[in-house]
């Protein structure tokens, strides 16, 4: 009996003449090169203005007049810093600003995942009006409302007061959107089991769909503190006292030259600087949580 022997065939026979040539090498590098080359210089020219602010905002006057758009200030000074918190109402503004934007981003994180978990879930008369004339609203330019928020205010006897401020903030209608996009990508399988132990619509919206919508509650988070921190129009129609003047108004004063003499151009740029700390620290903490994570949510 003759036995035969079979011996297996390398690895790089059974490679195909299309297999050897898919080669990823030097080109996908040069491509990736270039791409990030291309990325790095346009964020160089979008953070140039950025860093040039912060960088006169140490400066002298004279420097600052002088040679605006260096990098490097040749005398490092922080009057300007402390011309802010120690010769101007800075202080009073910031604090202004910080109170109306807490209280703004609470109430429009809670008013627009329930505005959206009702036009999401809830079955009632006139829900497609209200969901229409919500896109409608969403399409109005702002300006066109100041002289109608003024009149509606001053009938209301909410005219120069934190409550003017703040109540007409604390429904966004592009925040409903959202919430309520987001709420309809959840399974209503969730809610089932809820519903059969007896849960009502508001405890299932509380303690089951609400914690699953954190992500979109952490986009509301960031753009409504940063609408409302970055507010100016809404505040020149509500308030006309200097004791409840925010960043927003007060940083324009400054810049119009309302409140100072000269150029200061270290003063402006060192209030604007400070105005863009807390909206920056906001969203470099949850920029990474905005995504959407409603997958998993129901096990089959």
């Amino acid at each position: 009996m003759t036995t035969t022997t079979l011996t297996p065939k390398s690895s790089s026979a059974t490679t195909t003449p299309k297999q050897r040539a898919r080669r990823p090498g030097s080109i996908r590098s040069i491509g990736d090169i270039g791409l990030y080359t291309v990325l790095v210089v346009l964020a160089l020219i979008y953070i140039l203005p950025f860093l040039v602010q912060i960088a006169t905002s140490f400066k002298t006057e004279a420097e600052a007049a002088s040679n605006a758009v260096s990098l490097v200030p040749q005398t490092f000074t922080f009057a300007a810093y402390e011309m802010l918190f120690a010769h101007s109402d800075f202080p009073v503004w910031f604090a202004n600003s910080a109170f109306v934007t807490v209280a703004v981003t609470i109430g429009r994180v809670f008013f627009a995942s329930l505005a959206g978990y009702a036009l999401a879930r809830l079955r009632f008369p006139g829900r497609g009006l209200v969901f229409g004339t919500l896109v409608a609203v969403m399409a109005v330019p702002q300006v066109v409302l100041l002289i109608p928020k003024f009149l509606v205010l001053n009938q209301l006897g909410l005219y120069d007061s934190y409550a003017g401020m703040i109540l007409p903030l604390l429904v966004d209608a592009a925040g409903v959107f959202i919430m309520k996009n987001f709420f309809e990508s959840i399974p209503r399988s969730v809610e089932e089991q809820a519903r059969i132990d007896g849960a009502g619509a508001f405890r299932i919206y509380w303690s089951v769909v609400l914690p699953m919508a954190r992500p979109a509650l952490i986009t509301i988070v960031i753009l409504s503190f940063q609408g409302s921190w970055n507010e100016l129009s809404h505040f020149i129609v509500s308030a006309q006292s200097p004791e409840l003047t925010t960043l927003t108004k007060g940083v324009a004063a400054l810049a119009s030259g309302q409140l100072s003499q000269g150029t200061q151009y270290p003063l402006k740029l060192a209030a604007a600087a400070i105005m863009t700390i807390p909206v920056a620290v906001l969203f470099f903490i949850f920029q990474r949580h905005i995504t959407n994570t409603t997958g998993g949510a129901v096990k089959g």
